[in-house]
């Protein structure tokens, strides 16, 4: 039994599949007779031209959409291609061991790797690494001739078993592919609660365990593979008698699933009578599609990253205006609130620069980039007003800080309404904007902000983090990034009697929204609003019916008079217990 950090709750028996980077320097692959290796060079050679007329292309897009700075990482990676010394290190090693282009062009990479690692400038050999990495992944795509990852998500056919996705991490391209692919779990060697691994688990309520080191190099696919996404535990090769006591609570997480989706036509409202709205956390299409199925009665969170962290180059507002449309409509009239552009600390986008910063979550990241990027920000900020011509649309600024940056994207909405307007394009004329809190300074200031907003959103997994000083995917202070803190309890508190006095409408979208104990404390302090991963929607609307109003608000009065975390969730699972017990299957206790 391995022991990992739990992000996604749930219990699955499965087949494991290994997702193999592109890049990994494996054993090399020989060339079945001599007479190959003539076209394996002229391979190469082809693959090198087209990713330099690939370059070329997004230099000229970026420099357009970002500017020259932007533009500049892309001539760097160009020279790169065109480069001869990797043209004939790559050449020499096909030759010289009758490999294949792939095979001598990883273990160039890794020779670099080596080389990189000599330096004493620690920081610039990141930096170079990481470029290197986009480049030579590009030429190994065009090698193996599909689109980046697209060779890793074949996904075998293991008969009746479930498949269980293993791998180093999911990234963020990967994640945007992965809707269609059966797949019952993820395991994954690195990744915290909010890595993207954990995020495609939760939007399809299936069990995921991370932080599980070297785990790729212990399992072979076909292996038998146990994820209790509860508490973290992962068992290989398990045992015939340890499996069925596993195969016993798999059955009784898929029976209570099945069983609540029945509820997707109810409406979300308590024991006696109180509505509450519960919307859905979506990343694309499939997950606005998946959240009509679960009975989410609209999105309160669209995250716009996933397009710009999976297209090949920088969207342009043609491109993400027909993405937002696709899924306004699919949405079917109900409401959607598009958050801008939120990149940096764990999310990079290269035409953007990587800079190296020590705490990078609390460095230049999220609506920051609009200050330095106004350009990139005001194409997005079309596309969503355009967007809003077919739905009920409303617009989050992720990340604010203080007054002077709600005035400042203010201001940049207003202007990108006037620039629509002159241009002769519809756009929604009553798309509403609001602010995400997830900064202690702007909880604390929350008066100020209400003035200058239409409504709130609580980003609780930043926020938890920023107010504990707790990075919450570092495995040595991450337990300080508890939902259920007194800390956290009393801002939260603070923010939402703000937002009942200014009468303005608040939700939460952290994953707080979908775990049951933290939703019992939550709707007991009056919040009438969550968002979350489509998965848990009848969950929660199943917990929701049987409680009352009242309970609730004595949970909470009782809660906020304890002193410690740990007394907080006694005092909770006790009470979901009473409530009901089959609400802990969905609870992730690592």
């Amino acid at each position: 039994m391995l022991q990992g950090v739990a992000v996604s709750p749930g219990v699955i028996v499965g087949r494991v599949y290994k997702i193999e980077s592109i890049l990994h320097t494996g054993d090399p692959v020989s060339l079945a007779a001599q007479e190959l290796v003539g076209p394996e060079l002229n391979r190469f050679d082809e693959s090198l031209v087209r990713a330099g007329y690939d370059l070329e292309s997004m230099i000229q897009k970026v420099e357009i959409q970002i500017g020259v700075d932007g533009a500049n990482i892309f001539r760097s990676h160009l020279g790169m291609v065109r480069d001869p010394s990797l043209r004939q290190k790559v050449h020499a090693l096909i030759q010289a061991q009758q490999i294949t282009a792939l095979s001598a062009l990883q273990m160039v990479m890794k020779q670099y790797v080596s080389r990189f690692e000599n330096f004493e400038q620690q920081d610039y050999f990141r930096e170079r690494l990481a470029d290197l990495r986009d480049v030579f992944g590009r030429i190994a795509s065009d090698l193996i001739g599909n689109n980046p990852n697209d060779s890793a998500l074949r996904v075998p056919d293991y008969g009746t078993e479930p498949i269980v996705i293993v791998a180093h991490e999911i990234l963020p391209s990967q994640s945007m592919t992965m809707g269609d692919k059966a797949i019952s779990g993820i395991v994954t060697e690195i990744g915290g609660g909010t890595s993207h691994s954990a995020i495609l688990a939760r939007s399809r309520g299936i069990p995921a365990v991370t932080g599980l080191a070297s785990i790729t190099q212990d399992v072979a696919n076909g292996d038998l593979i146990i994820v209790d996404g509860r508490d973290g535990h992962v068992l290989l090769r398990p045992d015939p008698e340890t499996t069925a006591a596993y195969r016993k609570l798999q059955r009784e997480f898929i029976h209570i699933k099945d069983r609540l989706v029945a509820n997707r036509e109810d409406p979300a409202v308590s024991t006696d009578g109180t509505p509450v709205e519960l919307l859905a956390n979506i990343n694309n299409v499939a997950d606005a599609k998946a959240a009509s199925s679960m009975g989410a009665t609209g999105v309160g969170l669209l995250r716009t990253e996933y397009l710009f962290l999976s297209h090949p180059d920088v969207p342009d507002e043609e491109e993400q205006y027909r993405y937002y449309r696709q899924i306004v409509e699919a949405m079917n009239g109900l409401p959607i609130t598009i958050r801008t552009l939120d990149v940096g600390g764990d999310k990079s986008v290269p035409y953007l620069g990587r800079r190296v910063e020590a705490n990078p979550f609390m460095g230049w990241r999220s609506i920051r980039l609009a200050f330095e990027h106004p350009k990139l920000f005001e194409s997005q900020i079309r596309a969503i007003l355009r967007a809003g011509a077919h739905g009920r649309v409303s617009m989050l600024f992720p990340m604010v800080t203080t007054l002077e940056e709600l005035r400042f994207v203010n201001r940049m909405v207003d202007a990108c309404r006037d620039s629509l307007i002159k241009d002769g394009l519809d756009f929604g004329h009553d798309v509403r904007t609001g602010v995400m809190i997830e900064v202690p300074a702007a909880a604390i200031c929350i008066d100020a902000l209400l003035r200058e907003t239409q409504f709130i959103s609580i980003g609780s997994n930043d926020l938890i983090q920023y107010l504990m000083a707790a990075d919450r995917d570092n495995s040595k202070v991450s337990h300080l990034c508890e939902p259920l803190s007194p800390a956290v309890i009393r801002v939260l508190g603070m923010i939402l009697d703000a937002c009942k006095k200014s009468g303005l409408p608040v939700t939460l979208c952290g994953e707080m929204a979908a775990q049951p104990r933290s939703f019992l404390i939550l709707f007991g302090l009056g919040l009438r609003k969550f968002s979350m991963s489509p998965a848990f929607v009848p969950a929660i609307k199943s917990l929701l019916s049987k409680v009352t109003t009242a309970q609730a608000e004595r949970f909470a009065h009782h809660v906020i008079q304890l002193k410690t975390s740990e007394e907080i969730k006694h005092y909770l699972s006790e009470r979901l217990k009473e409530i009901s017990a089959d609400m802990q299957l969905f609870e992730s206790n690592s």
